[in-house]
């Protein structure tokens, strides 16, 4: 049976090679994207359905996901994309920098998925992805802002996950590693204003430099990725966490381990401390 897709941020990246993955295997997608495209013949098939709707507007996202369930008559498949990211020093990021970021790659997710679960509670069935990141189970310098949105993401996605259980609403965090996608070119990542000299050498002033200058030669193949994904709806359950790339799982794998081995290091004494 055909599956219907509510995908934010459609128009690039993740978001358009998830679209196509969807639409290539049968399916039909609502595609969500701040502003609608001109001219392009992906968004003109039947099976694709273009709304407008930014993240950060509360009741634009109500009404894109109104129109797309009276044009497709429902929605099966939630992905909340939408995002960009931040490279710079902790102490170099302003309130209103972090902010901005936390209103499209969190709160988004919030608008979005707030909007959707009353049509899939009535339906009694439904999935949602949110695309975190690497970033939202570990820490990297010069990501402060990236990782707490990202982290942010991974912790309401879990809660959501145990909820909605009872409606037979599937939750998942996925955490893809470094894609071939433009998430790295100016229209994407984003560096705080504020500069300050005492960084300069620092580890969060070569992540940004290195982001700055490696964009589009990434290992990972989002079209793959976008492949993976539509396996993993096929399946008869959600992971919690589902991370994509090999070097993302190698190295998450090895994040945890060496959080098991602090554990050990304390857990006696700390196992001490009930009444």
């Amino acid at each position: 049976m055909e599956k219907v897709w509510f995908i934010t941020g459609a128009n690039r990246g993740f978001g358009r090679a998830f679209a196509e993955a969807a639409v290539a295997r049968g399916d039909k997608v609502i595609a969500g994207m701040r502003k609608l495209p001109d001219d392009d013949p992906f968004y003109e098939q039947d099976a694709v359905y273009a709304v407008q709707a930014d993240v950060t507007q509360d009741d634009e996202i109500r009404q894109a996901v109104a129109d797309g369930i009276d044009h497709f008559g429902r929605i099966d498949i939630l992905v909340n994309n939408a995002g960009y990211g931040m490279s710079g020093a902790f102490e170099e990021t302003s309130d209103e920098e972090l902010r901005r970021l936390m209103e499209t790659d969190y709160f988004g997710v919030v608008h979005t998925t707030r909007a959707v679960l009353p049509y899939m509670r009535q339906q009694e069935r439904g999935m949602i992805l949110n695309i975190a990141s690497q970033g939202g189970l570990m820490g990297f310098p010069g990501s402060s802002a990236y990782c707490s949105a990202k982290f942010a993401v991974v912790g309401l996605s879990l809660v959501l996950r145990e909820e909605l259980a009872p409606f037979d609403i599937q939750v998942s965090a996925v955490c893809p590693g470094s894609f071939r996608t433009g998430f790295r070119s100016s229209s994407s990542m984003k560096y705080p204003q504020a500069k300050l000299d005492d960084y300069v050498g620092n580890a969060a002033h070569k992540a940004a430099q290195f982001l700055a200058e490696n964009t589009h030669n990434q290992s990972g193949d989002p079209q793959k990725a976008a492949q993976f994904l539509c396996q993993i709806v096929d399946g008869d359950n959600l992971s919690a966490r589902i991370l994509i790339g090999k070097d993302c799982c190698q190295q998450v794998k090895a994040d945890l381990h060496d959080q098991l081995q602090d554990i050990k290091s304390y857990e006696q004494a700390a196992s001490r401390t009930d009444f």
